[in-house]
This record gives C-alpha cells, structure tokens and sequence, in this order.
C-alpha cells in the first residue's frame, strides 16, 4: 500500500511545489491540509484546486477562525501573553492549531508522514514538530526546504519543469505571516536592524502619525472573555475583527522589536496586531480592578511563563495545560466593562466598573465619607517593617 503524507499546506510556491517534490523523494501520495486562521488572502476553494492541480490525491481545507479565536486568542488574551513583555505570539499561537488539523487528517487518511514548508532556522519547525510529537508520535516528519535542499531557486525551477498552477515571478522583499491576532513581518532591508520600517511595511493598522479625530468604545468581558463591544453582544472572532479594524484604524499595535528565537538566535521583527493589543490592554486593566493582589502578583509570573512556553511550542505540554487551568480560575472574577480611547497609536483605558470590583469608593477616598481607619497604620508598619529593623541593628551590633 502506497505510503501517504500530510502536508502542511499554504498556496503558496514552497507548498505547492512540496507536493511534487515529496512524492519523487518519496513515493508517498500527498494530502494537502490548508487551514484559514484569518489571514485573508485567496479562497479556500481556490487554494483547495491549486494543491490538486499541484498533484495533491486529496486537499483538505478547514475555516478554523472561530475556533482560532475562542480556544487560542481567548486563552491568551486571559493570560496576557506578550512574549519578552512585548510580542502577543501571533503566529505562535496558530501552529497548535495547525498541528491539531495535521494530526486529524493523517489519522483519518492514514498517513504515516507530515510534512511542513519550515526552515532551520525559525521558530516554526520546532512548533510544528513538538506539537506533532505530542498529539501523534507515531508520525515521522518531513521537512522539505530544512532536510531536502528545496531552495527557492529550486523550487522555482520545479514548478516551471513541471507547469504548476503558480505565479512564481513576484517575490515579496518581506517574509510575512500573517492571521487573525496579528501580522508579521521579517526579512528584507529589515534585517539591517538600523533601518527604520517604512510604511509599505504594514498592513493591519494606518499610519498613527495621520491626523484624524479619537474613537472611543467599551468593551465587555465576562470572565475574562471578551463579549461585546459598545454594547452590542459579539463572538469572540467578532469582538477582535472589530478591534482589528478600529485599532488598526488609529494606528494601534505596531511593534518593531529584536527578538529571542527558541533557536538561539536573535531575530528583528515588525509586528502589527491592534485588536491584541488593545484587548490585552483592557483585559490587564479589569484584572486590576477584580483580582485580589497575591493572586495578581502571582499572576504575572504565570502569564509570562504561559507566553514562554507558547512561543517555545509547547502548547500541548503538560505544564501549559496546568498553567490553564491557574488561568482559568484567575480570570473567574474578571468580568465587567472597559472604556477605551484609541488614538495615535495608542489604546488608552479611561473608565472601568464591574459588578465584581475589589476598590472600594468609601475606602479610597480622602474625601468626607472616608472609612478607613487611618490610625492602624502606625501599628500595621511597626510590624511590616520589624524584620528589617532587627536585622539593622543585628548589623549595627555586630559592625
């Protein structure tokens, strides 16, 4: 029985051209799986035909952006992933996705390989491949351009040998990847890390620089879960395609960083995700007004932890999954509205209130009304700062 092979499949040139050049290094038929995370771009019906024209025995593709936004953008925007406290792991946290739809379709079509188009030097391989070694171990996996010697001038002249159904003479200057909570974009003049990203770069967001008036909403969450936006109730895809059209609209979420690859080396990114950051800014600032402050401090080394193990492709481990559930119960409370103002670049908190807030009016205030006993203090600090005190004059005893 002839072997089978699942591939990873984008429409592009290195994919397409992968179907062919899988089955003569291997002999293996070739299923194509196209999954659409929300990156836009061609129908999936039309990328569906290109695999089959390219030789593919079957082609598998899957609207997946609901299930994109609610069970792995919610899960990050809970935790509050930002990567190096900066990178909310856009496309990080599409290849569990991916990997999930890979393992499927090779169970039911009985493959025996999976194949992705990932270099050796990104972050991707490894996501692909732990996430495989966790869900199908079983699984041997192909890496045509990292194992195979599939260089784009190969692959170019693969595809013209052999008449495949794509454009292969417009070549980007950007590598760019791109999906519902974000974009980015590498490579090119980029990687001079001196050079400033000119606008050409960026698609997502307008430019902050450009005079127009403020925007102004609220969002709604319950339980850490965004649910509506200026009172209108939304699903989550829908809640951040409003953000990422009203955010990108002001020119939020633009980030130019260089980054820690999981491959040890350093890598300058551009990003742009204007519905992530600004819902993680709203998120963060419920949080404050809902979480007890243990919880919240403890909180923070979880969320970054999770974001740690995210980018690292660890997804499916057991220690992300405990993580959740932490996650989970720390966002039981955080339910409640945020007013928002974006504006040049910026998503700027300007009201909170939730039925489940922790501040408390009559406490806070310096005003007549006043509750709070002010002459505890003085016993409460003698006792606070008792353990420095004595080691003080332990020090000056023994100096």
């Amino acid at each position: 029985m002839t072997e089978r092979v699942v591939l990873a499949y984008s429409g592009g040139l290195d994919t397409s051209v992968a179907i062919g050049w899988i089955a003569a290094e291997t002999g293996a038929e070739v299923v194509a799986v196209a999954i659409d995370c929300g990156q836009g771009g061609e129908d999936l019906d039309v990328i569906r035909q290109r695999a089959l024209d390219c030789g593919a025995v079957e082609a598998v593709v899957a609207d997946a952006r609901d299930e994109f936004a609610s069970q792995y953008c919610v899960p990050a925007l809970r935790a509050n992933a930002l990567y190096m406290d900066r990178y909310p792991l856009v496309s990080a946290l599409s290849r569990p996705l991916i990997v999930k739809h890979l393992a499927d379709a090779a169970r039911y079509h009985n493959a025996t390989m999976v194949a992705h188009g990932c270099t050796g030097k990104g972050n991707d391989q490894v996501r692909f491949e732990a996430g495989l070694a966790a869900l199908f171990p079983e699984l041997r996996v192909l890496a045509p351009v990292r194992d195979s010697g599939m260089t784009r001038d190969k692959a170019i002249a693969f595809a013209e040998e052999k008449g495949l159904p794509i454009d292969v003479s417009k070549k980007s200057p950007y590598s760019i990847d791109q999906n519902l909570w974000g974009r980015a974009v590498e490579t090119g003049f980029l990687e001079d890390i001196w050079n400033g990203p000119i606008e050409d770069v960026y698609a997502y967001t307008d430019d902050p620089a450009e005079p127009r008036e403020a925007d102004e909403l609220v969002i709604t969450f319950q339980a850490g879960v965004p649910t509506a936006v200026d009172g209108k109730d939304l699903t989550p895809l829908q809640v951040i395609e409003e953000l990422n059209r009203r955010a990108g609209a002001q020119g939020v979420g633009r980030i130019d960083m260089v980054e820690d690859r999981l491959v040890g080396i350093k890598s300058r990114e551009v990003y742009e995700a204007p519905g992530a950051i600004a819902l993680i800014a709203a998120h963060q600032e419920l949080e404050n007004v809902t979480v007890e402050r243990e919880l919240a401090r403890f909180k923070r080394g979880v969320d970054q932890r999770w974001g740690e193990l995210v980018y690292d492709g660890l997804w499916f481990s057991p220690l992300k999954k405990a993580l959740d559930g932490f996650i989970a119960e720390a966002n039981a409370h955080v339910s409640g509205d945020i007013r928002m103002v974006l504006h040049g670049g910026r998503a700027v908190v300007t009201g909170r209130r939730s039925d489940a807030s922790l501040y408390d009016y009559e406490l806070a205030t310096y005003d007549t009304g006043d509750k709070y006993d002010q002459s505890l203090a003085r016993g409460f600090i003698d006792v606070w700062s008792m353990p420095a005190k004595i080691a003080s004059l332990r020090d000056q005893k023994l100096s």
